[in-house]
C-alpha cells in the first residue's frame, strides 16, 4: 500500500513554538506546542522540537505516512537564505535554519516569515483557494502582511518583501519599535489601538469606563467592550484606526491590484467596529478605476491552527513548484 504523504508545519514564536503534521487537504494529522525559550541557543529549540516530533511521527509512520518537507514560520526569516535574522524576542543573532533542521531531516525545507505562511495557508486552505493576487494582514501586537502577486508570494530582491505594518502612514509619528516613526502598525494594531483610546481618553470629555482602568492593564479586548457598550471614546478609537486602515490599504490597491484584503488576528475579530471604517476609507481612497472592486474578507483558517497550516502550506507550496 503506497503511503500518504504529510508536511510539518512548525510556528517560531516568542513564547511558544507550535507544529504540525499536515496532509495536502489541510487536515491536521497530530500537533504539539513547546516553551521557545528564547534565550537560550536556537540549536536547543530544535533539538527539543524534534525529540517531541519524532514521538508524534513514529505511529502515524506506521499507518502509511510518509514526512516529504518541511515549513517553517518565523519572525525574520529570510526565504531566500534559509535564516533567521536578528529575531525580536529571540536571543538568536544570524541562524542557519535549514542546516540546523537538515541535522535531523534531510528533506526540503523552506523557512519565511511569518506573515507570508499565513498568506500560503489562506491560499492553499482558506477564504483565498483560487485567488492569484490578495493581501493577508495579521492584526495582532503588531502588522504582519503577506503579499500574493500572480499566484506566488512576493518575496522582493532580499526576502524581505511585503511589511506593510512598516508603511509610514502618519508623518514624523509615534514611535515604531523598527526605529522609524509613523508606521501603520504603530497604529493599527492591538498596541496601536491602545494607544489611540488613551490619547483620547486626554483629548475627549466624554465619559468613559476605560477611564478607570490603569494604562498597563487597558488592552484591546477591553477597548473593543467598552465599544460594544456604548463608550464613544473606544468606539471614536475604532473609527481612527479603521480610517487609517483602509488609507493604507488603498495606497496598496493603487500598487498591487489586488483582488481583496484578507485580515486575521485579535483585532480583526472585532469585526464590523473596525471592518466598517476600513471599508469606508479604502473606498473613499481609491483610485477610480478601482472603486467597487476591492473585498476584505475575514481568514478562513481556524485561529488556533492558522500558523502552523500557514508553514505546512510553505512547504506544499515549494513541493508542488517542483513537480
Amino acid at each position: 500500500m503506497s503511503k500518504t504523504e504529510v508536511t510539518l508545519g512548525i510556528d517560531i514564536g516568542g513564547t511558544n513554538t507550535a507544529m504540525a503534521i499536515v496532509d495536502n487537504d489541510g487536515n491536521i494529522l497530530a500537533k504539539e506546542s513547546i516553551p521557545t525559550r528564547a534565550m537560550d541557543p536556537a540549536a536547543d529549540l530544535f533539538k527539543r522540537l524534534f525529540e517531541k516530533f519524532n514521538h508524534l511521527y513514529e505511529p502515524l509512520k506506521e499507518k502509511y505516512y510518509d514526512l516529504v518537507g518541511i515549513g517553517i514560520g518565523a519572525p525574520n526569516a529570510n526565504y531566500y537564505k534559509g535564516t533567521i535574522e536578528n529575531p525580536p524576542n529571540l536571543n538568536w543573532g544570524m541562524v542557519d535554519v535549514i542546516g540546523l533542521v537538515k541535522e535531523y531531516y534531510n528533506l526540503p525545507i523552506v523557512v519565511t516569515n511569518d506573515a507570508n505562511a499565513a498568506a500560503l495557508g489562506e491560499m492553499q486552505f482558506g477564504v483565498a483557494k483560487g485567488m492569484k493576487n490578495f493581501v493577508q494582514i495579521t492584526l495582532g501586537t503588531g502588522l504582519g502582511s503577506g503579499i500574493i502577486v500572480n499566484g506566488e508570494l512576493m518575496y522582493g530582491a532580499d526576502g524581505f518583501a511585503g511589511e506593510m505594518g512598516h508603511m509610514t502612514i502618519v508623518r514624523d509619528g509615534r514611535k515604531c519599535a523598527c526605529g522609524k516613526r509613523g508606521c501603520l502598525e504603530t497604529y493599527v494594531s492591538a498596541t496601536g489601538i491602545k494607544r489611540t483610546a488613551y490619547e483620547m481618553l486626554c483629548d475627549m470629555t466624554d465619559k468613559s469606563g476605560m477611564r478607570e482602568i490603569p494604562y498597563n492593564n487597558l488592552n484591546a479586548k477591553k477597548i473593543y467592550d467598552a465599544a460594544i457598550s456604548g463608550d464613544k471614546v473606544a468606539q471614536a478609537a475604532f473609527k481612527f484606526t479603521g480610517r487609517l486602515l483602509g488609507q493604507a490599504m488603498a495606497d496598496v490597491v493603487a500598487l498591487l491590484s489586488p483582488e481583496a484584503f484578507i485580515v486575521f488576528g485579535g483585532l480583526a475579530k472585532s469585526g464590523d467596529l473596525l471592518l466598517e471604517p476600513t471599508s469606508k476609507h479604502l473606498e473613499n481612497n481609491l483610485l477610480r478605476v478601482f472603486k467597487g472592486k476591492i473585498k476584505i474578507l475575514e481568514s478562513g483558517l481556524p485561529e488556533g491552527d492558522a500558523a502552523v497550516l500557514g508553514s505546512a502550506a510553505l512547504i506544499w507550496n515549494e513541493i508542488k513548484q517542483k513537480n
